[in-house]
């Protein structure tokens, strides 16, 4: 599989209040080496090191922490960062990796198949989500 994009620093918008006041909040997940980000595994491994450790799954319309069981709506989650991944040589190798974090503080990930066959739930939930950042660095204002 081949990255066809990673984006390391972030500026992601946080509800933090029961008046659903919006903070920003910036992090970055450290890349010290492409080949951390150049397949869906080294991504995985690499995530994972920098604390999104949870595996989420998307069942009835809710996100699913497999290790807590927990289940959130779309407005409980963020989608931090996601990247694309392609097979070189079948397309049915592409994948997607969405790096999350809920309201509650559980970091984890979710993957699913890109293009025709992406799981339809999944591609639902996700389009509910509100708060989903990717941007460059050279995008972000302080």
């Amino acid at each position: 599989m081949i990255l066809l994009k990673s984006i390391v620093i972030y500026n992601v918008r946080l509800r933090n209040n029961s008046f659903g006041s919006l903070t920003k909040k910036s992090f970055m997940i450290n890349v010290t080496n492409s080949d951390d980000m150049k397949t869906l595994s080294s991504c995985i491994n690499k995530v994972v090191k920098d604390g999104y450790s949870e595996n989420f799954k998307v069942t009835d319309e809710k996100l699913e922490s497999l290790e807590t069981g927990k289940l959130y709506t779309p407005d409980q989650i963020h989608i931090v960062n996601f990247f694309r991944f392609e097979g070189a040589s079948d397309p049915s190798d592409s994948a997607i990796l969405y790096i999350i974090e809920a309201d509650d503080g559980a970091k984890g990930s979710l993957t699913d198949a890109y293009g025709m066959y992406a799981d339809p739930n999944i591609d639902k939930f996700v389009k509910d989500v509100e708060n989903f950042s990717k941007k460059h660095a050279h995008e972000i204002t302080s």
